[in-house]
């Protein structure tokens, strides 16, 4: 019978540990990597707007501030790209975005997109309906929203308050 040596068993243990340990950083440095570049591809938002509508321009600016990485896109016939998002007449305001799979009317603030986009409700998106004065691209510099309804809204048309303020 022989007897096992204590130093190499603890060579053994202390480097399948540290492969261990080796294997778990690595498999974190990719996990890390993956939700990193969802985080930024989830942030990258389209926005079509009227080249000539500078509160339009304003509410980009606001969502850049924020992170948000802005494809911009101008159109003269906003009502044909409303129409093509299925938008109904009574949610439209100037602008429109997508994002995540969903539409975003007018200007709603980035905190509502970003909650949007982590809860992931079954919607067809978000509307400010209408140019509220007090909402992002329309207020002044530094204001915080007030005065009006953030809605989300169904294939029908149907809405319901997501933020109000």
């Amino acid at each position: 019978m022989t007897k096992s040596n204590p130093l190499l068993r603890t060579s053994f243990f202390a480097k399948l540990a540290l492969l261990t340990i080796l294997a778990f950083a690595a498999g974190s440095s990719v996990y890390a990597k993956e939700t990193t570049a969802a985080a930024q591809e989830a942030l990258e938002i389209t926005v079509y707007s009227s080249p000539t509508c500078s509160c339009c321009h304003r509410w980009i600016e606001v969502l850049e501030k924020d992170g948000f990485k802005v494809s911009s896109h101008s159109s003269d016939d906003m009502n044909s790209v409303k129409q093509s998002f299925g938008l109904k007449p009574h949610l439209a305001s100037c602008h429109t975005a997508t994002i995540g799979g969903y539409v975003i009317e007018g200007h709603v603030p980035a905190a509502d997109i970003r909650r949007l986009l982590k809860e992931k409700p079954q919607t067809v998106g978000l509307t400010a309906p209408g140019m509220p004065r007090h909402s992002p691209g329309m207020q002044a510099p530094g204001e915080q929203p007030k005065g009006y309804d953030v809605l989300s809204f169904d294939r029908d048309g149907n809405t319901t308050v997501f933020t109000k303020y």
